[in-house]
């Protein structure tokens, strides 16, 4: 089994981010396997975004929903997705996280508007 296929078979992964000085910035969040890269789903203003758009530089662990880490981190590279790639992330983590996926996109739809959240691809080092 590949880091990519263990990491994609975790309900939660750890992603963590770099600021501006090298401090890690650690969010646990949902993934699924788009391709041959991990795909995340978050807000488009959210600091995760921002470092990315800065230095795509990221490791990426499978955790607990509280981000407690239970494997091993993998170094990889992040960029940010446009409307129709991050709308292709949407039904696949409406694919794994089935009810509680699709109630949580309707509501952040509700909230934030279509373009109020984005895809981050993660392809593995």
């Amino acid at each position: 089994m590949t880091d990519l296929d263990r990491l994609a078979a975790e309900k939660y992964v750890l992603l963590t981010t770099f600021r501006k000085d090298g401090r890690a910035v650690p969010t646990p969040v949902w993934a699924v396997r788009d391709g041959e890269a991990l795909a995340v789903w978050t807000v488009s203003d959210s600091g995760k975004v921002k470092r990315i758009r800065r230095d795509g530089r990221v490791t990426v662990a499978p955790c607990d929903v509280r981000g407690r880490p239970h494997g091993e981190a993998v170094p990889g590279h992040a960029t940010i997705s446009g409307p129709e790639s991050t709308r292709r992330i949407r039904g696949l983590l409406k694919q794994k996280y089935r009810l509680i996926g699709r109630l949580s996109l309707l509501g952040s739809r509700l909230r934030r508007g279509e373009g109020g959240t984005v895809g981050l691809r993660i392809v593995l080092d």
